[in-house]
């Protein structure tokens, strides 16, 4: 029974981790190509694009992520479905920076291409029309709301501040 719960799961997990490694592609793909709209358009408002389909897919990949994570954990908490791997894997000592260093990618191809397009829109010569600005801040927000939600589920360690003297 263990085995096929585990072989089951492991399924699940590894469609998942497929899915979210190809939206990293995907972005690129979809920002590559918003940009070339733009590029070709009189109007920057193409630049919306950008930030509209990276928090789309950025939310896909941030749930997959979340659930990828949670399947480890499970494997974690139940030794008996676990091969060992699930374990080490976690206790890696490097874990930390990998952690880190992931958040950072994540936050730069889905938040930070986001942003970096929102200001070439808002920084464009001419007005730009009212309801173009209105989604823009939309967007600004969706943004911020995407970036918290990656850092609050990076499992990343806070620094440990030492407690100074007491006074």
């Amino acid at each position: 029974m263990a085995l096929a719960e585990y072989t089951a799961i492991k399924a699940e997990q590894v469609a998942r981790i497929n899915t979210r490694d190809n939206l990293i592609y995907v972005t690129l793909v979809a920002i590559a190509g918003a940009l070339t709209v733009t590029h070709t358009a009189a109007s920057r408002g193409y630049l919306l694009l950008v930030p509209a389909v990276t928090v789309l897919l950025g939310w896909t990949y941030l749930a997959n992520d979340n659930m990828i994570t949670a399947i480890g954990r499970y494997f974690r908490e139940h030794p008996a479905l676990s091969a060992g791997w699930e374990s080490d894997h976690a206790a890696d000592r490097r874990r930390d920076s990998r952690k880190v260093i992931q958040l950072t990618v994540d936050l730069a191809t889905f938040c930070g291409s986001a942003v970096v397009a929102l200001a070439g829109f808002w920084l464009a010569p001419g007005p730009q029309p009212p309801l173009m600005l209105a989604a823009s801040a939309a967007e600004a927000l969706a943004v911020g709301v995407l970036a918290w939600q990656f850092t609050a589920y990076a499992d990343v360690p806070l620094p440990r501040v030492a407690p100074g003297p007491r006074k």
